[in-house]
């Protein structure tokens, strides 16, 4: 889903409507305030993108984008800053507090949307190492030591003997890993985790 950030309809419309010619799923806010209130209810699986205006009535564009990091959104929530009134070291200032790029009014509309595509391609493998990570976290202290003997490449006898437990308990945990996991195989397992 791409976020539309900006102050003016106009450029809330056109970027939707440049959005939508990419298929790209879009959402406007006419303020930051919205977006952030917006952003409290979570983003989608399939990727996030943020086109920001820097100059806002009320909230600027800075303060979302502080905002967004304080609540430790960014890195899952590329930002794309958009300006009429940008200057040199306020884009290097966006990008090395992390921004994921800053485009200047008027933009070439093809090059925005190519950043686009690449910041929700991003977001999307960002919410896929979450996804695992949770996952991960979800297993039990002895089932993660199982699941390392299996990326080991052990089988079940040899992980029962390294572990002092029945192989039925090895069986059982595996199975449990592979549940939380959400694979069907060992080879999933390791691709899923590689």
């Amino acid at each position: 889903m791409l976020h539309i950030v900006d102050d003016e309809d106009v450029v809330r419309d056109s970027l939707s409507w440049l959005a939508q010619s990419r298929g790209i799923a879009a959402r406007s806010y006419a303020d930051g305030a919205g977006f952030l209130e917006a952003a409290g209810g979570g983003f989608d699986t399939e990727g996030d993108c943020v086109l920001l205006d820097v100059r806002m009535p009320g909230m600027n564009g800075v303060a979302v984008f502080d905002q967004l990091t304080v609540r430790g959104l960014a890195a899952r929530l590329p930002v794309i800053f958009l300006t009429g009134h940008g200057d040199v070291p306020m884009a290097v200032d966006a990008l090395k507090r992390g921004a994921f790029d800053f485009f200047e009014k008027p933009f070439n509309d093809n090059q925005l949307m190519d950043r686009v595509q690449e910041a929700l391609a991003q977001s999307r493998r960002a919410g896929e190492a979450a996804a695992v990570q949770a996952r991960l976290e979800s297993l039990s202290a002895r089932e993660r030591e199982v699941l390392d003997l299996i990326m080991a490449g052990k089988m079940n006898k040899v992980i029962a003997d390294e572990l002092g437990i029945s192989m039925r308990t090895v069986e059982v945990h595996r199975a449990h890993i592979f549940d939380k996991m959400q694979v069907k195989t060992a080879v999933e397992l390791a691709g899923l985790l590689k």
